[in-house]
């Protein structure tokens, strides 16, 4: 009995040890590019330059998906939606922020708050 306890013991160590080793790896589900770095700048200096390489970064983003899921991250198109929006490209916002609910319906509620102060 007291051999079958240790058994037991060391098949639940090794499987333990298999499954910490397996949950550690890294599993890339999208594909982000420059977006964080580019982001930061853009809000930083409010400048046209950090902007205009804000909204490249957005455009490739949604253009060259290629991680595990080939889709746009979560709040992509509805950030870069709320940008066009405010550069005044209305059209181009809401067809961005009608992709995000379209990918994402969680975010009706807040993309439908960002249209009814556009469409007043």
């Amino acid at each position: 009995m007291k051999k079958s306890l240790v058994n037991m013991v060391k098949v639940a160590a090794v499987a333990g040890l298999a499954l910490l080793a397996v949950s550690c790896g890294s599993t890339k589900l999208y594909s982000w590019y420059d977006y964080q770095e580019d982001y930061y700048h853009a809000m930083k200096n409010s400048d046209e330059k950090s902007v205009a390489e804000l909204a490249k970064t957005y455009q490739k983003i949604i253009e060259k998906q290629k991680e595990s899921r080939k889709i746009v991250p979560p709040g992509i198109y509805a950030d870069y939606g709320w940008m066009l929006l405010q550069s005044g490209k209305t059209a181009e916002g809401k067809e961005m922020l009608a992709k995000e609910v379209e990918l994402y319906p969680e975010s009706e509620v807040f993309v439908g708050a960002i249209l009814k102060r556009y469409t007043k």
